[in-house]
């Protein structure tokens, strides 16, 4: 895959401006300018914020904004719309201000902080179609909220625009429909003279310190900066400031509190880079806006070859790194009242647990708790579909056939509503590995890394793939690709476990132990990780080992399966259909790890 691909993604786009803003203008300059200004500030962003939206961009009378969601986005018009109603109730109708949206779901191309395409172009079409007060959206827009919002959109046939070749679709929900709607709930973002309560995942990434001697590195240091808020804006619900935002508090004084104040956003993203000679180090601390806490730093020190390689390397890494600790600060934050998103950012944070059968039925039960609270989310959906077919996967479930029932109904639900989502494919990828499917799950996993180039664990399950369907030669590199990106992964000790049974599989015991025992160490509760290092001591005449090691794994297992080869066999194809690889593969592991477990003492039947 080439990294030079354009990134494109599924989004709603929500395209605002202000009806009749120049003769608005003509007639009130100053006072028309602060209207506009506190209505922004006080209940279209506001409103964004709440939908778990981000602004692209503005210009002096609109804005256009994403969506993961169509139903936010659509429910966040309607509630500006409605409010607006209230806010300029008491001016003449000729100086009112009234927004005019259109809203569209469609494929996107992202540069930098903006966004571009035919579904944006659709977005803006549809926006100047709409009354004053109003909001027209496109049919597919229709169609997916029809059922989800209690909004009557009038059908207004086929609509020719400017520079869309076809012919529009197109439905209105008209203002004096709006009016009959109750007022919406306030902002959860406060007027800017109280404090305000930001949204959750909600970031800057201010520009990183040029602190080299040579002033022209500073496009090094610009470049992380830009391709960190790219990579940031794809973790799912993440809010991220765009990069003309951040980059007006260059060269100023850091006040993290104030920034966080101004910008609505609970964490600040800082760091510096230095460059001497072929040498490159860069710093990045993540800050709790609200507590002024440092809650996260790394360095990385390199040598320069390709620059733009190393720019590359370094903003991946961080981008995977600040995933997990954002989830892991959010999951931590306790709440009275946890919502649907509450309850998605906390069933992540225990996914992310060592997989014990404890922390399995955690995770699920919390994504179960966001189901129920949302039952359209895509996202949760796709969550606890992977959490399903994990602990199948790891031999965690005494009900292997309902768990992966339900998982294959849940991806492949979200594939047919989402299917440019690689949150879907990783689930369908999961499911599919769970099933013995290693080769159908293998273009699953590579769509899942084309689709998001920083979902690190793909590498790792792709490459387990790999190992059960015969192809050992590229098994090992992927597994080094998942560790170079997420060097502090919680599940880092399933990637060492995968190199240790490579290795094993092609008789190179002594490296496999090394890389066993580290498995073994990261995760210890694993029984598996312990049975195949067993195998590997026993294999290097370490009898005494091996056996300390098997009477704690049969512990772990619980299910008795070590008393013999033939109940090894069977609990593993019990689980997985084709647990063990394909033929080839099967027989690789009859010369090795049941070899070993033979030497070890366990007897065949």
């Amino acid at each position: 895959m080439s990294e030079a691909r354009v990134e494109r993604r599924l989004a709603a786009i929500l395209a605002a401006d202000v009806a009749g803003y120049s003769r608005l203008m003509g007639a009130d300059e100053e006072g028309t300018l602060a209207r506009l200004k506190a209505h922004r500030r006080e209940l279209f962003d506001p409103k964004i914020a709440e939908h778990r939206g981000r602004i692209v961009k503005t210009t002096g009378d609109g804005l256009l904004a994403e969506f993961a969601s169509v139903v936010d986005a659509v429910r966040c018009a309607a509630e500006v719309q409605r409010g607006m109603l209230d806010r300029e109730r008491n001016l003449p109708e000729e100086r009112c201000i009234r927004f005019r949206i259109g809203v569209n779901l469609g494929d996107i191309i992202v540069d930098g902080g903006d966004i571009f395409g035919d579904g944006v172009n659709i977005a803006a079409r549809l926006e100047a179609l709409a009354e004053p007060g109003g909001i027209c959206v496109s049919r597919v827009v229709q169609d997916e909220v029809r059922d989800k919002l209690p909004y009557v959109f009038n059908d207004l046939g086929e609509q020719r625009v400017k520079n869309i070749a076809r012919a529009l679709q197109v439905y209105a929900l008209r203002p004096q429909l709006l009016a009959d709607l109750p007022l919406p709930s306030e902002p959860r973002t406060a007027p800017m003279s109280q404090p305000a309560s930001a949204p959750r995942l909600s970031i800057v990434v201010l520009p990183f310190a040029n602190l080299s001697s040579d002033p022209e590195q500073q496009y090094f240091a610009d470049g992380i900066t830009e391709d960190l808020t790219t990579d940031l804006s794809r973790i799912p619900d993440m809010l991220v400031i765009s990069r003309n935002t951040a980059f007006t508090y260059r060269n100023k004084p850091v006040d993290t509190k104030q920034i966080g104040r101004e910008l609505g956003v609970r964490y600040v993203l800082e760091g510096s880079v230095r460059r001497s000679g072929n040498h490159v180090r860069v710093n990045a601390q993540l800050i709790d806006a609200e507590t002024n806490a440092h809650l996260w730093a790394d360095r990385f020190d390199r040598e320069v070859g390709d620059l733009l390689a190393l720019q590359d390397e370094v903003t991946r890494r961080l981008a995977v790194e600040l995933n997990v600790e954002l989830i892991a600060a959010e999951a931590a934050r306790a709440t009275d009242n946890p919502d649907a998103l509450d309850y998605l950012l906390r069933g992540r944070a225990a996914s992310a647990k060592p997989k014990t059968r404890a922390n399995h039925a955690e995770a699920i039960a919390l994504f179960e708790h966001a189901l129920a609270l949302d039952p359209q989310s895509m996202q949760v959906r796709s969550w606890l579909a992977s959490e399903l077919a994990g602990r199948v996967l790891n031999q965690m479930t005494d009900t292997i056939v309902t768990d992966l029932t339900r998982a294959d109904e849940l991806a492949e639900h979200i594939l047919s509503v989402a299917p440019r989502s690689w949150l879907a494919h990783f689930a369908k990828a999961q499911v599919l590995r769970a099933q013995g499917r290693f080769e159908e799950a293998i273009p699953e996993y590579e769509t899942v890394i084309e689709l998001n180039r920083n979902a690190a664990y793909a590498f790792s399950t792709l490459g387990q793939c790999k190992l059960f369907a015969g192809s050992l030669e590229e098994a090992i590199p992927l597994q080094m690709q998942f560790i170079r990106l997420s060097p502090r992964d919680p599940l880092i000790g399933m990637a060492y476990f995968r190199i240790g049974a490579t290795h094993l599989l092609q008789s190179r015991t002594k490296e496999a132990i090394v890389w066993l025992e580290r498995s073994r160490n990261a995760l210890p509760e694993s029984p598996n990780f312990r049975a195949l290092l067993a195998s590997a001591y026993a294999l290097e005449g370490a009898r005494g080992a091996a056996t300390a090691g098997l009477a704690v794994a049969r512990k772990l297992y619980r299910d008795g399966r070590l008393e013999s080869i033939a109940r090894v066999k069977a609990a593993g194809f019990h689980a997985v259909p084709g647990y063990f690889g394909v033929p080839k593969v099967r027989a690789l592991f009859e010369t090795t790890y049941f070899e070993g477990l033979r030497k070890a003492g366990i007897p065949e039947e």
